[in-house]
């Protein structure tokens, strides 16, 4: 399909038919935004219809199944605090797991004793990445309009 000329400086944007966009087959193509949501809540917490849509999805990527499976047997591993688990979980990520699965898997092997220490320990750095942010925050807020003397006397002075 030839499109006409545009003026110079304008986007040339190819102009589809609108049956192009009619979906076919009896399963719809999933829609990433939602599907992978409904798939990580409490299934007790999904509707009728929601369920329905979910087991279409998973019968028509079995690849999204085995994804699905170890995103929320991570959760769990996360909500629980069983970094003891940790390991099995990489091994099986790595075997079984979807490629982008798979890089995170092997970015979680190189840190492990990190991830195990976060997923097990119950301490957190919460309250010194809160007062990170809130510099960084102030920083960029004063840049360039104000000395360093300044942004030392808000930053101390706040709480």
């Amino acid at each position: 399909m030839r499109l006409p000329r545009e003026p110079p400086g304008r986007l040339q944007t190819p102009r589809r038919p609108a049956r192009w966009h009619r979906r076919t087959g009896p399963v719809r193509h999933p829609r990433p935004a939602q599907d992978h949501l409904m798939d990580q809540r409490p299934r007790d917490t999904l509707t009728g219809s929601q369920e329905e849509r979910l087991l279409q999805v998973r019968l028509a990527c079995p690849e999204v199944t085995r994804a699905c499976g170890l995103a929320q047997a991570f959760a769990d591993l996360v909500r629980h605090q069983r970094g003891y688990l940790l390991q099995q979980w990489i091994r099986q990520a790595e075997q079984d797991a979807p490629k982008p699965m798979r890089g995170f898997a092997g970015f979680l092997r190189r840190d492990l004793d990190v991830v195990t220490a976060g997923l097990t320990l119950p301490w957190s750095s919460g309250v010194v990445e809160d007062r990170v942010n809130r510099v960084k925050v102030l920083k960029r807020a004063m840049y360039g309009c104000a000395s360093f003397e300044l942004l030392r006397a808000r930053i101390l002075t706040q709480p």
